[in-house]
């Protein structure tokens, strides 16, 4: 039984990670509640793990393969490289719906990024894949979360308008987790991701996303909004900075001034004293 350490506080370092802490998320019993405890992770036993867990072959040579390479890629492309491996296992099976279900539902934060990197795969068009990487972004895990988003943005950078449109519903959805997912998807510049060069030069062509956000209750969509802004003062400050203005006078609001400040604060550190 896990549930003890299930509220627990991630150690400041991973040599401070408890044992029992550690062998849990080994074993895929528990999602992981930090940076620390995500990178000090045995991948190759976690996977070998999940794996019979969900129903393939531990031990098949595909993933074999893989795990074998993986300390010749970067940690976050490490997950990549597992989760394509686990998706090319259920090709050929009929029950691959039912371990793809096993696999996002997963006790296990890590099982469940690679369960939302098969989207990234599928050979779907864009409002498919928006449709089944919804659960993945209102995921309650923060790291699932992010994952959420980078499985399509390389396709989102591609079909910018067509993106935008399907994306709009989403910004008014009643879950934050949701429509802070349609800001952080398109952010021209985002983190760890390939930019979206048609935003950093037209930021304004995502207007539709950004208009209904400017005064969300939400802190951690208020911090995409600003984020997202800030990203294009770097190539169109003259536009951020009239938007903020007109957001200003329009949306008195305490929601929109945090919005506004942060989203200017590239801009602020350009301005002459």
């Amino acid at each position: 039984m896990v549930q003890h350490l299930l509220g627990r506080k991630g150690a400041a370092r991973i040599a401070l990670i408890p044992a029992e802490v550690l062998d849990a998320l080994n074993e895929g019993l528990l999602p992981t509640v930090n940076l620390n405890e995500f990178l000090a992770l045995d991948l190759a036993r976690l996977a070998r793990r999940v794996a019979g867990q969900v129903g393939l072959p531990p031990d098949h040579e595909r993933l074999s393969d893989t795990l074998a390479m993986l300390a010749a890629f970067r940690p976050v492309k490490r997950h990549e490289h597992v989760a394509r491996a686990f998706y090319d296992l259920t090709q050929p099976r009929a029950d691959r719906d039912a371990i793809a279900h096993a696999l996002a539902t997963h006790a296990s934060d890590v099982a469940r990024c690679w369960a939302a990197q098969w989207v990234m795969f599928a050979p779907l068009p864009l409002a498919r894949k928006l449709e089944a990487v919804h659960r993945f972004a209102d995921d309650p895990h923060f790291g699932v979360r992010e994952v959420a988003w980078m499985a399509v943005r390389d396709q989102v950078a591609g079909e910018v308008d067509a993106a935008i449109g399907l994306l709009e519903p989403w910004v008014a959805h009643p879950r934050d987790n949701i429509r802070r997912f349609a800001s952080e998807l398109t952010r021209p510049r985002g983190v760890w991701c390939a930019q979206i060069d048609a935003l950093k030069r037209e930021p304004w062509r995502a207007l539709a996303l950004l208009e209904p956000l400017r005064a969300d209750p939400s802190r951690y969509v208020q911090n995409s909004v600003a984020n997202w802004l800030n990203d294009a003062s770097k190539t169109q400050p003259q536009w951020v900075q009239e938007l903020c203005d007109r957001w200003s006078a329009q949306s008195r609001t305490p929601q929109t001034a945090y919005i506004v400040r942060r989203a200017t604060r590239s801009l602020a550190s350009l301005t002459p004293p």
